[in-house]
C-alpha cells in the first residue's frame, strides 16, 4: 500500500521537476535524507520524473491527490538542498474518485501530531454526519476552518488534469494558491452543544463572516 509522497525540486527558472516516493509519506523524516550527495534519498525517491517544468500551483491541482498522498516535500537545490515538508490532509468524505479538496499543513506549525489530531477530528465529524446533526457540506466547512485558523493550512482543490509541458507553464504562474474564505452554507449552523466534542481551544465561530480573508503563503 505504501505511504505516498511527492517531491518537487525547484529549478533555476522557478518551476519544478516532480518525482514520486512510495514510502516517503510515512513522516517528515525523508527531508533529512535529501542532500546534494543523495538528491533521491538513496533510492527512496523515484529516479523517473513524474512531471517537469511545472508551476508550484500545478503540483497541487494536477498531481497532489489528497486522498492518495500523505506528504509533499519542496526542495531548493540552489540553497544546499533545503527541504520544506508539508502534511497533506483530505478534507472530504467518499471514495476519493472525484475531485478532491485538500490542505497542506507545514510540519513546523505545531509540536503535536497533526495526523492524530486530523484523523480524530474527521472521525468525530463522520459520526456527527451519520447522526444527522450536520450536513457533510457543513462538516467540511468546519474542518477547513479548523485547518486554516489553527494550523495555517493552505486549502486547494485537486482536479487531476495531469502534467503540463514547459511551454504552458511559466515562472510568472508559480504564485501561491489562494485560500478561499470558509463559511457554513446558509441554513447550517454548528450546534453549541457539539463544541464539547472537540478540544476547548477551538476558535471556531458557527457564523463565519463571508468576508473573512485567509490568504496564506505556503512557500
Amino acid at each position: 500500500m505504501g505511504h505516498r509522497a511527492l517531491v518537487g525540486y525547484r529549478r533555476p527558472d522557478g518551476l519544478y521537476d516532480l518525482r514520486y516516493s512510495h514510502w516517503g509519506g510515512t513522516d517528515p523524516s525523508l527531508a533529512a535524507e535529501i542532500s546534494a550527495d543523495t538528491p533521491l534519498a538513496d533510492g527512496t525517491i523515484s529516479a523517473s520524473l513524474l512531471a517537469d517544468s511545472i508551476a508550484r500551483d500545478r503540483i497541487l491541482t494536477d498531481h497532489l491527490d489528497p486522498c492518495v498522498h500523505e506528504m509533499l516535500f519542496l526542495v531548493e537545490p540552489s540553497a544546499a538542498y533545503e527541504v520544506t515538508p508539508y502534511h497533506v490532509c483530505w478534507l472530504e468524505w467518499g471514495d476519493g474518485h472525484e475531485n478532491g479538496r485538500g490542505a497542506l499543513i507545514g510540519t513546523d506549525q505545531t509540536a503535536e501530531s497533526i495526523r492524530t489530531w486530523f484523523r480524530a477530528t474527521k472521525t468525530t465529524l463522520t459520526d456527527v454526519i451519520e447522526m444527522g446533526v450536520l450536513s457533510q457540506r457543513a462538516a467540511q466547512a468546519y474542518l477547513e476552518a479548523r485547518v486554516c485558523e489553527e494550523y495555517a493550512g493552505v486549502v486547494y482543490t485537486y482536479t487531476g488534469t495531469g502534467p503540463r509541458s514547459a511551454d504552458t507553464d511559466s515562472p510568472g504562474t508559480a504564485g501561491e494558491p489562494s485560500v478561499q474564505p470558509t463559511s457554513l452554507p446558509e441554513g447550517d449552523r454548528f450546534p453549541p452543544e457539539l463544541r464539547g466534542w472537540f478540544d476547548e481551544t477551538s476558535t471556531y465561530d458557527s457564523t463565519f463572516p463571508h468576508d473573512d480573508d485567509r490568504d496564506s503563503d505556503w512557500s
